[in-house]
């Protein structure tokens, strides 16, 4: 009897001690429980604080959204192999900074040598231009006149050559020789006064032309071998952060190759969608408040600066009261400078009140500047 007295108790025991676990369990796990409907709780409080006093309003609009910029793939205009990189992942660039280098030192020669071709032209074009010299006119001149003292001396030996075939001192011989003498002074005589024509009237205006043809077209192969020169660096085509470096120093780089996948962060814009039935009441230029779920109470000043002019579904992506088949317009709402926290893909709220007055076309592009 004492032995099935003890068996008893040692149950009795066990029963007691599994009770007590169960009951532990079941507690922790209501505290569990009662943990996660106060965050919920507190998760609904916040929304309701930033977006209840005017999610049930019908002077304000409230848009879902997600956050959009302009991705630009950077590539070399030329062709050859990549020899510095700038810049990395990250990093904030400026609009005209170099962002990195092909190795030109062929194209820098080549360059050398169209500078050199259009300053040998360009001395030709200024010869032509300036006509003769003083000292070629002179020098013209002075050949005239020997020309001129030959044939005065030719007329008169060739005179007396014939004197003396009349008195037969001498052959006719002699005379026909002193004739040729005199033919041939005159001849000199001649091209000796149309040379000096020639050089006081100065270059024909045609080779002047064609000089200046030649010149032109050495100065577009000067050109094309500068473009080529200047298109060995990669310059940033504006503001933004550096999302992708593709290829590294030493590679092989083309027009069809993107060295650096770029993010511009101006301009900024929340792209959101607006059901037909207020379609009406918004226009382009309306002010507006950006935010996101990671800064809940920090507001980015934005304005309208797009309603696209064409109707579509509801992207699946997009979240409104109205059933995914209801017509919507996608609008740009510009989120105005600065917008640091403010990502690619982000998801964003738009609220924007609609009692607004009307702004002129012009004010829209300058809702930022204005005052609010």
């Amino acid at each position: 009897m004492n032995r099935i007295s003890n068996v008893d108790k040692n149950q009795a025991a066990r029963v007691s001690t599994g009770n007590n676990c169960g009951s532990a369990m079941t507690s922790r796990r209501l505290l569990g429980a009662i943990t996660v409907t106060l965050l919920a709780c507190a998760l609904a409080g916040a929304a309701w604080w930033h977006f209840g006093k005017t999610a049930g309003r019908d002077d304000v609009l409230v848009l879902q959204g997600n956050v959009d910029i302009r991705q630009v793939e950077l590539a070399f205009n030329a062709s050859g192999r990549i020899a510095e990189l700038l810049v990395r992942e990250g990093e904030r660039v400026e609009k005209g900074q170099l962002l990195a280098r092909l190795d030109t030192e062929r194209l820098r020669h080549a360059h050398a040598e169209a500078q050199a071709r259009v300053a040998a032209q360009r001395q030709v074009v200024a010869r032509l231009e300036a006509g003769s010299r003083p000292e070629e006119i002179s020098k013209a001149r002075a050949e005239r006149e020997a020309a001129q003292v030959d044939l005065a001396n030719a007329t008169i030996f060739y005179e007396r050559q014939l004197a003396l075939v009349a008195q037969h001192f001498t052959s006719q011989q002699q005379a026909d020789s002193a004739k040729f003498a005199l033919d041939s002074a005159q001849a000199r005589l001649k091209s000796a006064q149309e040379a000096l024509r020639l050089v006081e009237i100065g270059p024909r205006k045609e080779d002047i032309e064609a000089a200046k043809a030649t010149l032109t077209q050495y100065e577009a192969a000067l050109a094309v071998a500068q473009r080529d020169f200047e298109e060995g660096s990669l310059y940033a085509p504006g503001t933004g952060v550096i999302e992708n470096r593709i290829l590294e120093t030493g590679d092989m780089a083309s027009p069809q190759k993107a060295v650096f996948t770029l993010a511009l962060t101006d301009p900024l814009w929340v792209r959101a969608y607006v059901p037909e039935p207020s379609l009406g009441r918004i226009r382009t230029g309306y002010r507006a408040e950006v935010n996101t779920d990671s800064e809940p109470a920090k507001r980015h000043p934005a304005w309208l600066g797009f309603i696209s002019p064409t109707a579509e579904f509801t992207p699946k992506a997009v979240e409104t009261k109205e059933v995914r088949t209801t017509l919507v317009y996608q609008v740009r709402v510009f989120v105005c400078p600065p917008h640091e926290g403010l990502r690619l893909g982000m998801p964003a709220t738009v609220t924007s009140p609609l009692d607004q007055p009307a702004r002129a076309e012009s004010a829209a592009e300058r809702p930022c500047r204005d005052g609010p």
